[in-house]
Order: C-alpha cells, then structure tokens, then sequence
C-alpha cells in the first residue's frame, strides 16, 4: 500500500456538490492499493501514517505525529498512486490492484484507522473526487507498507 501525506490547515473532500469528509489541521493521505496488499499491509501503513513525524514540536522541528497531535485524518482513495509511471507518457495500471481488491483493503486501512484514531474522515471510494486542501508548509510525503 502506498500513502502519499499532507501535511494541511485544512482539507475536503466533494462529490458532486456534496461535500462527503473533511477535517482541519491534521493530514490528507491519499492511498493506493496494489496487488498482493493484504492486512500486513494495511497495520503497517497506518502506523506509519499516525506516527510519521510531521508536525512541529515547541522548537519548531517535525518532532510530532498525527498520534501526539489528534489532528484530523482524511483518507481519500487513488487508484493512480499503483500507476507504473516508468517509461512513455501515458501510465500504466497493472501495478495497482483491481477496483475490487482495493475496495476491500481501503475499507479495512480506514476500519483500522477509526479504531485507533478519533478523528477520520473519507472520500467515496470510485466516485469522481474534487479534493480541496491547503497544504501547510508545504509537507508532503510518499509513504510505502510493503
């Protein structure tokens, strides 16, 4: 599984004009399953999403993770984050796993996620997406749970 992290004041999520999660400052981790992902998969990306240090400590240093602040999550799925990007100029998509088996592993990392956090929002998974956010810093980070 893959995450990619921002770091946001704050974040939203529509479908069509309807707005379906959003939270304030915390982070907007956008995921993308591939094939072969499975529950190891899921415990160990969530641990690195809720204590990935990104948030300043009274120093002014990324000492602090979502865990130590309670700052908002929203998980928002993307299927292109699996995209094979390697050659040519139009992407591949055997490198992410089927909408199916995406589906089950999204659905179980924000299960986990509401267990173990209070504050998770979502996206609609397979839906046409308008993500609004306002990356604070800018901090974004690429995320892997092999």
């Amino acid at each position: 599984m893959i995450a990619l992290i921002q770091r946001v004041s704050r974040a939203r999520v529509d479908v069509d004009t309807q707005t379906v999660g959003a939270i304030d400052a915390g982070l907007l981790a956008l995921i993308g399953v591939q094939p072969g992902d499975g529950e190891a998969q899921a415990q160990r990306l969530l641990e690195r999403i809720l204590g990935y240090r990104v948030f300043a400590d009274g120093e002014g240093r990324m000492n602090r993770s979502l865990a130590d602040t309670g700052g908002g999550l929203l998980l928002v799925s993307q299927f292109t984050l699996a995209a094979d990007t390697k050659s040519g100029t139009r992407p591949g998509f055997s490198t992410a796993a089927a909408p199916e088996q995406a589906r089950v592993w999204f659905d179980r990392l924000v299960e986990l996620a509401r267990t173990r956090h209070a504050r998770v929002e979502i996206g609609r998974f397979g839906a046409h997406m308008q993500v609004h956010l306002v990356n604070d810093g800018p901090v974004t980070f690429w995320l892997e749970a092999r």
